[in-house]
C-alpha cells in the first residue's frame, strides 16, 4: 500500500479501513530506513497515526502544518513526496533531520529547536485573517516542548485571538529524557471541564488515543467545524511498535545507525571518551569535593552527561524543562547566594538565552560556570544545530571568562579552576564527540587566566589554534614533512586572550595561520587580525574558519574537508606558505 503513496492526494484514495495497514507499512518502512541510515527514531513512531490522519483530513497545500522541534516530521516526509530519498536523509547533501522550507512546499517552517511551532503558526493564521483567506493552521507541539517560555507566550497571544489555529499536544510523557515539572503533572491529571487551556480560553479536547485512528479522525474533522483556537490533546507512545524502543526510549532517541551483523565482533582496543562524559564524570569528581556545586540542565541531562551525576546526587542537579532562559537566569540565584553552579547548554541553544547571560549574568559579574557543549560542528543534525557562532557572540559581552579546550584533560583543568573563579562567570566550550585520549582523566594542572600553550616551536610559519581543532592542526604540522619550521600555540583563552604571546608571535613571523571550528566573522581568528592592526604588523594572517553561511549537515569528517579545516585542507595551506623540500 505503501509503495502507490507518493503523495498525501493518493492518501486520500483510501478508505479509512485501509489506514491501520498503512501505518504498520510505514512503521516497517521507517524502522528499515533510520537502522541502516541513522536519524531520529522513537519520536517518529509516536506520530504515525497522526501524521497519516493529519495528511487524510487536511490539504495541506493550502492549509499550513509546523511540527514543533520538527525531529518527529520524518513520517510527514514519507508521505509527502521524500519517501525514496530515506536512504539519505541526514547525510551530506541529502534529506534534512528536521522540516525545511526549502525542501518542500509541504514543510511551512523550518523547526529545529523547541517551542517554536505555536508562534510560528499564530503569525500565519493572523496573516490569513487579513489576506481574507479560510486556511487551517496546524501546529503539533510535544509535552516537552510546551515547557518552553516561548510557547507561554504564544498561548497567551493565541487566547485573545480570533484565528484559526489547531494546536495538537502530543503528549508521550518524554522529551529526550523523561519530562518533569508542574507542566507535566497538569498534563497527566489534565481533564476536559478545568484545565489551564481553557482558562486562556481555548476550546480544549482530550485527552484521547494518538494510535486510534478512528477517533483521531473524528477529532480532526470536528476541529474542522470550530474557527477558533482550539487545543487537542492525543496521548501517544514514543517508540510504538518497535518494542526496544517503547522499553528504553532515551536510548532510542535517535540513532547513528545500527549495524546487525553478528559477524563483526566488537574489539577491545581502548577508545577515548566523549566529552561529554568527561564533563560528567568531572564534575562528579568536582561535587563529591565541594557541597556548593550544582549542576543545571535544560532538558538535556543525557546527552549533556549531567545525568552522571544527577543519578549519584540528585538532589543536586535541577533539569528546568526546555527553557533555556530560565536555565540561565535561575543559575545566577544559585550563584548569587553562594553555590557554584554548572549550568550545561548545547551551543546552538545557548542563542536563546543571550539576553539573560548578559542582563542577569555579565552585567552583574556572577560568577555561573556555563558549559557550552556542541561548540562547532555536530554532524547530522545540520544548521540548526552547528555550534557555530558562541565565540563571536559571547566574545563581545564584557566579565566572561572563555576557555576553549583543545582535549579533555585540558577541559578537565578548566572545570577545576572555573570552581575557585568567583571574580566573574567563566564559558567553557567543547565539541561533540570523541576526544583524543585514550585516558581522560590526568593529574589537574593549575591553570593562569588569559595563558595559552606553545605545543611546538618552528621558524617560519606561526599557527594560533583555539578549541579541539588544534588535534587536526597538529596532525597537519605532522604531516606536512616541514613542522620544524612551525610554532603552533593552542591560545586555550578566547577571553582574556594571551596578548603577550600574540605579540611575540606578531613579532616573530611574517605569516600566521590562525584555526578555529566557528564562524569567521566575529570570530577568534578576527580578534588576532584586530590585535595585528593595533600593533601595525605587516605581514600577512591567513584564518581558516567557517565561512559567513548556515553550515550545511554532514558528518564532522565531511565538513571539516569541505571548509579546510580537517589535517588534509591545513596541511595543504602550510606546505603552500613553505614548499616541502
Amino acid at each position: 500500500m505503501l509503495h502507490n503513496i507518493n503523495e498525501p492526494s493518493d492518501l486520500k484514495k483510501l478508505a479509512t479501513d485501509q489506514l491501520p495497514q498503512l501505518c504498520s507499512e510505514i512503521r516497517e518502512f521507517f524502522i528499515d530506513k533510520i537502522l541502516k541510515n541513522g536519524g531520529h527514531f522513537s519520536a517518529n513512531l509516536g506520530v504515525v497515526e497522526l501524521t497519516v490522519a493529519l495528511h487524510y483530513i487536511y490539504d495541506f497545500k493550502v492549509d499550513k502544518l509546523i511540527w514543533d522541534v520538527g525531529h518527529q516530521a520524518y513520517i510527514h516526509k514519507i508521505l509527502t513526496g521524500r519517501k525514496k530519498e530515506f536512504d539519505r536523509i541526514r547525510k551530506l547533501g541529502g534529506l534534512a533531520g528536521f522540516p525545511k522550507m526549502s525542501e518542500s512546499e509541504y514543510d511551512h517552517f523550518g523547526t529545529g529547536h523547541s517551542s517554536t511551532s505555536i508562534s510560528a503558526i499564530l503569525g500565519m493564521a493572523e496573516a490569513a485573517i487579513l489576506d481574507q483567506k479560510k486556511h487551517k493552521h496546524i501546529a503539533v507541539i510535544g509535552d516537552g516542548s510546551l515547557t518552553g517560555g516561548m510557547a507561554f507566550e504564544a498561548l497567551n497571544n493565541l487566547g485573545t485571538s480570533n484565528s484559526n489555529v489547531l494546536v495538537i499536544i502530543n503528549d508521550n510523557q518524554i522529551g529526550i529524557d523523561p519530562n518533569s515539572g508542574a507542566i507535566n503533572h497538569h498534563l497527566n491529571t489534565i481533564n476536559e471541564n478545568v484545565n489551564f487551556f481553557k482558562t486562556l480560553g481555548l476550546e480544549y479536547e482530550g485527552p484521547i488515543d494518538g494510535h486510534d485512528l478512528n477517533e483521531l479522525i473524528t477529532s480532526l474533522e470536528k476541529s474542522i467545524a470550530v474557527y477558533s483556537p482550539k487545543i487537542l490533546h492525543i496521548r501517544t507512545v514514543k517508540g510504538k511498535g518497535y518494542l526496544p524502543a517503547e522499553k528504553a526510549q532515551t536510548d532510542w532517541h535517535s540513532v547513528s545507525y545500527v549495524k546487525i551483523d553478528p559477524s563483526k565482533a566488537k574489539t577491545d582496543n581502548p577508545t577515548p571518551s566523549k566529552f561529554q562524559d568527561v564533563f560528567g564524570y568531572t564534575l562528579l569528581e568536582l561535587a563529591e569535593r565541594d557541597p556548593r556545586i550544582v549542576g543545571i540542565t535544560p532538558a538535556m541531562p543525557s546527552g549533556s552527561s549531567m545525568k552522571i551525576l544527577m543519578d549519584a546526587m540528585p538532589h543536586r542537579v535541577f533539569d528546568v524543562g526546555i527553557a533555556e532562559q530560565h536555565a540561565v537566569t535561575f543559575s545566577a540565584g544559585l550563584a548569587a547566594t553562594g553555590k557554584r553552579p554548572f549550568c550545561s547548554i548545547y551551543s546552538s541553544f545557548a542563542q536563546r538565552a543571550y539576553d539573560q547571560i548578559i542582563h542577569d549574568v555579565a552585567l552583574q559579574n556572577i560568577p555561573v560556570v556555563f558549559c557550552i557543549d556542541r561548540a562547532g560542528l555536530v554532524g547530522a543534525d545540520g544548521p540548526t544545530h552547528h555550534g557555530s557562532f558562541d565565540i563571536a557572540y559571547l566574545n563581545a559581552i564584557p566579565n566572561l571568562t572563555i576557555i576553549s579546550p583543545m582535549d579533555e584533560h585540558e577541559l578537565r583543568n578548566a572545570m577545576y579552576w572555573a570552581v575557585d573563579h568567583i571574580d566573574g562567570p567563566v564559558v567553557i566550550r567543547y565539541p561533540r564527540g570523541l576526544g583524543s585520549k585514550t585516558k581522560y582523566k590526568n593529574e589537574i594542572q593549575p591553570l593562569k587566566i588569559g595563558t595559552s600553550r606553545i605545543l611546538q616551536k618552528g621558524d617560519q610559519i606561526g599557527i594560533i589554534s583555539i578549541g579541539e581543532i588544534g588535534i587536526e592542526v597538529q596532525k597537519a604540522i605532522n604531516k606536512s614533512g616541514i613542522h620544524r619550521h612551525i610554532c603552533h600555540i593552542d591560545a586555550r583563552f578566547v577571553k582574556p586572550i594571551d596578548n603577550n604571546e600574540i605579540l611575540n608571535m606578531l613579532q616573530t613571523f611574517d605569516h600566521i595561520i590562525t584555526v578555529e571550528e566557528s564562524c569567521l566573522i566575529g570570530g577568534f581568528g578576527q580578534q588576532i587580525k584586530t590585535i595585528a592592526q593595533d600593533y601595525n604588523y605587516t605581514g600577512k594572517i591567513t584564518s581558516l574558519g567557517l565561512p559567513d553561511q548556515f553550515i550545511e549537515q554532514g558528518t564532522r569528517e565531511e565538513l571539516r574537508a569541505k571548509y579546510n579545516l580537517d589535517k588534509d585542507g591545513i596541511c595543504q595551506l602550510i606546505q603552500a606558505i613553505i614548499p616541502k623540500k
